[in-house]
């Protein structure tokens, strides 16, 4: 079936019905990643106790890059693997062959990259940071974990990642103690918890591979399918990190520490809708095959936007408690930089599901065009906003950024899908939602 293909069902009874084994595996990935994220608030905020400011910063600086690294090595590879894996399970091995060589390319890349920059800035600590940027070849590993997310089983791998944060934190207790104040070898830390993670999905993910009993033909053009994705996908995580690199260089380490505090949060509250996408991948792609893919969408993103917006609102009128709470009283300066955190992450509820069901429906240039458009505003939006007004207007750029990830997505979609424009409506009441929440609570308190 064409992408561009109306979806089929008209009947309200005919409306594809979300899997409780989405939900589950959705539950599933959200515990782990309290857990995970828990352990990261932990190591978070004994750092920011225990280092000078600025180092903490640089901490958070050096968390955000690894970042950008991770989505260069995966390049879409994985999200396509996950698709052509749901359609045909025979697909499983040539297709992990395959994305594991584009997977250690890109990682030599990654590490030459930063060999580099370390080498031409003359970063403190380079050598950890070297050292760290090892870590990102391990996701040719990670790769087999992909039989099990076919299958939305997610018990192994949630365990195995709640292993993996334990060590993380375990690791910087222990060089915290030791009396390491610097925060390159806290980030080499870091970088082996998460590569042991790697390894161990690899080893509980091998025995569920298949095992064909004669050759199988090699898969072809994966890179011609993942680079859309995969360029996509390091757009994403530069319009969600690019206020750091402007905050670096425009302001200074102190306030990006600050800030950071701040993405935290909003990355904790993000939970559920990355990982609603994440199960939900799988199931959009089968509803896509069946002409189900919008009103599948739909029903999956409606509860996420909605339930985000009075959640978030609440929240909204409590960022400085929150961040004081979390990480001291000094970084409750970054409260009015998290209500707009906090308001755009309203907006990814909607932006997470819609550009997954684009890329289950093999739309991957629409997916590359928005997030690219939304990368170049992000970038002109900081060099306006974070010289004049700091921290809060990165966070406003954030805001407009994923609102237009949201809208764009949103549109695109729903314009290939007609039925399901209704499906949009929904989402205009998430922000009188939010913003009936705050003023509610701050009558109320």
């Amino acid at each position: 079936m064409s992408p561009t293909e109306p979806d089929r069902p008209t009947d309200p009874v005919d409306l594809p019905q979300v899997p409780r084994r989405l939900w589950r595996a959705t539950a599933l990935q959200v515990v782990g990643r309290l857990y995970g994220s828990a352990t990261t608030f932990l190591t978070l905020a004994l750092l920011a106790r225990t280092l000078p400011t600025d180092a903490f910063g640089r901490y958070t600086f050096y968390l955000a890059l690894f970042a950008l690294l991770d989505a260069l090595t995966d390049f879409g590879t994985g999200s396509v693997a996950v698709r052509r894996s749901s359609e045909n399970a025979w697909a499983v091995i040539p297709v992990l062959r395959a994305a594991r060589r584009i997977r250690l390319r890109l990682g030599l890349a990654a590490l030459a990259a930063v060999t580099h920059a370390v080498s031409a800035f003359d970063e403190p600590g380079g050598l950890w940071v070297i050292l760290a940027a090892l870590y990102p070849l391990t996701h040719a590993l990670e790769l087999s974990a992909t039989v099990l997310k076919t299958q939305l089983a997610w018990e192994k791998p949630v365990l195995v990642r709640a292993f993996a944060a334990t060590l993380r934190l375990g690791a910087v207790v222990a060089l915290v103690q030791a009396g390491v104040r610097e925060p390159g070898p806290l980030l080499f830390a870091t970088a082996a918890g998460s590569a042991v993670a790697n390894f161990a999905l690899h080893f509980v993910a091998a025995p569920s591979l298949p095992k064909p009993t004669i050759a199988v033909q090699p898969e072809r053009n994966l890179l011609r399918e993942a680079w859309p994705l995969g360029v996509a996908l390091l757009a994403q995580q530069t319009y969600f990190y690019l206020d750091n690199l402007f905050l670096r260089a425009l302001r200074d380490e102190v306030e990006l520490g600050h800030y950071n505090a701040a993405v935290r949060w909003m990355s904790l509250v993000l939970l559920v809708a990355q990982y609603a996408a994440l199960s939900g991948l799988p199931w959009l792609a089968k509803r896509h095959a069946k002409g189900e893919l919008t009103l599948a969408a739909a029903r999956l993103s409606r509860p996420l936007v909605l339930g985000s917006a009075v959640v978030l609102g609440f929240l909204s009128t409590r960022c400085d408690w929150l961040l004081a709470w979390t990480f001291g009283e000094e970084y409750q300066a970054a409260a009015p930089s998290l209500e707009w955190l906090f308001a755009a992450a309203v907006a990814v509820h909607a932006g997470a599901v819609a550009l997954t069901a684009l890329v289950a429906s093999g739309a991957q240039r629409s997916v590359l065009f928005i997030t690219l458009v939304g990368v170049l505003g992000n970038a002109a939006g900081n060099a306006w906003a974070v010289g004049r007004y700091g921290a809060e207007g990165a966070a406003w750029t954030t805001f407009g950024t994923e609102v237009w990830i949201a809208l764009a997505s949103g549109a695109v979609l729903f314009g290939r899908h007609p039925k399901g424009r209704g499906a949009l409506l929904s989402w205009v009441f998430a922000a009188p939602l939010f913003w009936g929440a705050r003023a509610l609570t701050e009558v109320l308190t």
